[in-house]
């Protein structure tokens, strides 16, 4: 079974693309290109930027955007990845225990001083 990368390679070799076009046509960095094709998700710069990335590269060779992107996370989720396959979205789950922790010490603080 072929890969989600190797699906698009296929299907811009069979419109005679180079990705160098696709990239100059799509203004998506040629790196960027290279990783969806060769399923290097983690090397882009997040889900967000990656589900961009395919429904432009999709629009420019003559797919339907929707279901590249459909295709895509079905891929992902069979294979039992995150949504977010590079973890751009792990600080935030330190944010709000961070703050909180601030808001203690500030009341600490407060309260010494206040006597």
């Amino acid at each position: 079974m072929e890969t989600f990368g190797q699906y698009l390679n296929q299907q811009r070799e069979l419109r005679a693309l180079t990705l160098e076009e696709v990239a100059k046509a799509t203004r998506v960095p040629l790196e960027h290109l290279r990783a969806l094709e060769e399923d290097r998700i983690q090397d882009l710069p997040g889900d967000a930027f990656a589900i961009g990335y395919i429904r432009n590269y999709a629009r420019c060779i003559g797919l339907s955007p929707d279901e590249a992107v459909l295709r895509y996370q079905e891929e992902r989720r069979a294979a039992g990845h995150p949504a977010d396959p590079a973890g751009r979205r792990a600080p935030v789950r330190w944010i709000a225990p961070a703050i909180a922790v601030a808001l203690l010490a500030a009341l600490a603080v407060w309260l010494l001083f206040m006597r």
